[in-house]
């Protein structure tokens, strides 16, 4: 299989499997517990039916719409993941270049393989910085004036990650940031040589946006959940986050809420926006999908704060349910991961433009000359 043979995010999907030394890919795909909120997440897009409208004149169609106050090409946004370089030796940067040559935004997480000042130097485009609260105060206050600093568009706080989820698939493998070897998995990465050559011989794997406060991770080995459970604040609340808000002054984003009363909570702290999301189904297993929480979180507080549907987006027809459910835009992770992890910064825009021809697709297939009429009313709920 190769690049060309991807056409969905799927064949993505399958040709990062084949690439990947087993532990690192299960990172990327795997889930909490049984891992059913994973599942949920894009299943739930099946409840509901798209209804379209003929004889609309569809030649020209506009795709783009302000989020958080930039425009965007598209109502997508590629939400911030761990560890990139992780998958591929490119890493954010990929990312990064790809999100800009399609006119998104884009986020890097606190645990980015890129520093926060290389990522503002590649790109003028959208650019958002995920903060995790951690239990050394300095930490995050060094993160958020490193970001005003590098003139950042969005804070997005993430309110889901307090300890980790019981990621089973990383407990079988034993991964780790930096990834190690093991016993287990060494034919894993004996056979995968293309990433093992990658991983030895390019520039050292770090976490920079860290390594003034914490050893873990860069320079020593440790598991994803291991480090949550031992560096992060439980402690954080909603006093904290209105702290940060008001430390932060720019346009702020609470990432992980799924009720209404918490989406009232950040309407009256004076969020910008949410980001409904489960984190990918990697913390709560059992818990609602973002798309089945949408229309109570619309009925709540839509028309006062941006809601972003954020997980289990596999198709441009995903995006256009969610906006027409209520959504601001829609967002994911593994949609561009996969194609990272496959092919680089190449897989990434192929990804993207895939998805870019979906949406158009859809828009006209459905008699939709822009994403503003995508309403209530071009959607039925089985």
């Amino acid at each position: 299989m190769r690049l060309c043979d991807c056409h969905n995010i799927e064949d993505f999907r399958r040709l990062a499997k084949a690439r990947l030394p087993f532990p690192v890919f299960d990172y990327i795909d795997g889930a909490a517990d049984d891992e059913r909120t994973r599942a949920r997440n894009t299943e739930s897009f099946e409840e509901v039916d798209l209804v379209p409208d003929v004889l609309a004149g569809v030649a020209e169609i506009d795709t783009s719409c302000t989020v958080l106050g930039r425009k965007s090409a598209l109502p997508l946004m590629l939400s911030p993941t761990a560890v990139q370089r992780a998958f591929h030796w490119q890493g954010e940067t990929a990312v990064a270049k790809a999100a800009a040559k399609f006119g998104l935004w884009f986020g890097i997480s606190s645990l980015a393989t890129r520093s926060i000042e290389e990522i503002a130097a590649l790109t003028d485009g959208p650019k958002l910085f995920q903060l995790y609260v951690h239990k050394d105060t300095g930490l995050n206050d060094h993160m958020i004036e490193r970001c005003q600093r590098a003139g950042f568009d969005a804070l997005a706080l993430t309110v889901d990650t307090i300890v980790s989820g019981k990621r089973e698939r990383c407990l079988r493998s034993g991964f780790t940031t930096p990834p190690r070897f093991t016993p287990a998995s060494l034919w894993s990465y004996a056979t995968r040589p293309r990433w093992t050559l990658d991983y030895l011989l390019r520039e050292k794997f770090r976490l920079p946006n860290l390594e003034t406060h914490v050893s873990e991770g860069s320079s020593e080995a440790v598991s994803i959940a291991d480090y949550f459970n031992t560096m992060l604040d439980t402690s954080m609340d909603w006093s904290t986050a209105a702290a940060i808000r008001e430390q932060w002054g720019g346009t702020f984003v609470l990432k992980g809420v799924m009720s209404a009363g918490d989406a009232r909570r950040a309407v009256e702290i004076g969020a910008d926006a949410i980001m409904l999301s489960n984190h990918g189904g990697r913390q709560l297993d059992g818990s609602r999908a973002p798309f089945d929480q949408l229309p109570e979180i619309v009925d709540a507080v839509g028309g006062e704060i941006e809601i972003i549907c954020d997980g289990g987006i596999r198709r441009g027809t995903h995006v256009l349910k969610a906006l027409a459910s209520g959504a601001t835009a829609a967002s994911g992770g593994r949609l561009y991961l996969y194609a990272l992890a496959a092919a680089g910064q190449a897989g990434v825009e192929r990804a993207l433009a895939i998805l870019k021809d979906e949406i158009e697709r859809g828009m006209r297939l459905m008699g939709v000359t822009h994403v503003d009429q995508l309403t209530l009313e071009r959607i039925r709920r089985r």
